[in-house]
């Protein structure tokens, strides 16, 4: 029973389906297929519109440089400033000026001409077939030739029409064929103090022709004492214009110019202590102005004179002014008349040698500068002048009427 419930229970195993591995997607490769044509073709159009890009920058590029593609484009630029404006205006009107002098040789006879210096000068006037330049006296001083230099090179001969020691002022005339541009003249007496002001000139030589630097009136109304024939004593002072606009050596007779264009000073010297740094100085032209015009008329300022020859009186030893002057303790400043010309103002007047002279008309002279300042600037040839002196201890007034030095 056992073995037939076994055997009805046992039945044959029937062999199993062998496994089947599931079948690809019949899509996958059209699939892939068509991811990477996509991207290539997103990756092209990519390509092309960067290139695109590209393409218009260097194009742009190249338009406004007008030069291939470079990684430095250069863009010129158009910068002008009032400064540039006034230069491009005036800068033609300023020459160079050469001295030319004949020198002998050491080892012999022979002689030869050779530039004794340069400096600079400004045309203000053209007339006719003619031209003039101011220049200053220092830089023309004891030339046989002139030789002028304009702004492009060209020179030309210059004839030197006159010249002045007290002011340091000179006309030159040249042949007006190569004069463009003439200078106008400003008001020096309205400058203020910190205004701009252009100084154009050739410092150092022609080799530094028409240089320009710039600054502003540092000061007006400066006296500043000038030996000019260097035997150690102060002759004369001079007014001058003071700048810090750097002016050197060739810079002498060039323009100081305002922001108009128009020249307000003659440049004529700086100061140059080593401690001392930017003090250039000009002469105004207000002051100039009057002499340019005697030295283009005359060749010369004719100045009213006196016909004396005369010593500060601080010069002289205390003991001389009490016993040959006679003069009381309390007169310290004058000066005193050591030779009367023949036919002279002061002749006629009765001025007599070893006469102290303390005042004219109601001006107080301390020395020989303050009298020939009052003399050169306040009075004219022919115009009456007060003396007041001392004389062996006592105060005298007299009058005389002011001559022309050339007429006596």
């Amino acid at each position: 029973m056992d073995e037939d419930r076994r055997e009805s229970e046992w039945q044959p195993t029937q062999p199993k389906e062998p496994t089947r591995k599931p079948k690809r997607n019949s899509g996958f490769w059209p699939g892939l297929l068509g991811a990477l044509v996509g991207g290539l073709i997103v990756f092209a159009i990519m390509m092309y519109v960067t290139g695109l890009s590209i393409n218009d920058n260097d194009a742009q590029a190249d338009q406004t440089t007008g030069t291939p593609n470079s990684q430095h484009a250069q863009i010129p630029m158009d910068i002008s400033n009032e400064v540039t404006d006034v230069v491009d205006d005036v800068a033609t009107a300023v020459v160079g000026i050469t001295n030319i002098q004949t020198v002998q040789d050491f080892w012999s006879s022979t002689k030869s001409t050779q530039e004794a210096g340069s400096g600079s000068g400004v045309i203000y006037k053209k007339e006719g077939d003619k031209a003039y330049i101011v220049t200053n006296h220092h830089v023309v001083e004891n030339s046989e030739q002139l030789e002028v230099s304009f702004d492009d090179g060209t020179k030309v001969e210059g004839k030197l029409i006159g010249s002045d020691l007290w002011t340091d002022l000179a006309v030159v005339e040249i042949d007006a064929k190569h004069v463009d541009t003439i200078v106008e003249f400003g008001d020096s007496d309205a400058l203020k103090r910190g205004e701009s002001v252009i100084a154009i000139g050739n410092p150092l030589g022609l080799g530094f022709a028409g240089s320009v630097t710039v600054g502003v009136i540092s000061g007006k109304d400066r006296s500043i004492p000038m030996d000019l024939n260097k035997d150690g004593i102060i002759d004369w002072q001079a007014d001058v214009l003071q700048t810090d606009a750097a002016i050197n050596p060739g810079n002498s007779g060039g323009a100081l110019i305002n922001m108009a264009g128009q020249l307000i000073g003659i440049n004529s010297m700086k100061i140059s202590q080593e401690t001392v740094e930017g003090i250039g100085l000009a002469i105004p032209i207000n002051i100039a102005l009057p002499i340019i015009e005697h030295l283009e008329e005359t060749g010369q300022v004719n100045r009213p004179t006196m016909g004396v020859s005369l010593l500060d009186l601080q010069q002289i030893p205390i003991q001389q002014q009490q016993q040959t002057l006679n003069l009381p303790k309390d007169v310290t400043e004058g000066v005193v008349v050591t030779d009367i010309m023949l036919n002279s103002p002061a002749q006629v007047a009765g001025v007599r040698k070893y006469d102290t002279i303390v005042q004219l008309d109601d001006e107080k002279v301390t020395d020989m500068v303050t009298l020939r300042k009052y003399l050169y600037n306040k009075k004219e040839i022919g115009d009456s002048l007060k003396v007041k002196i001392y004389r062996d201890g006592k105060q005298l007034e007299l009058e005389m009427v002011l001559k022309d030095g050339n007429t006596f």
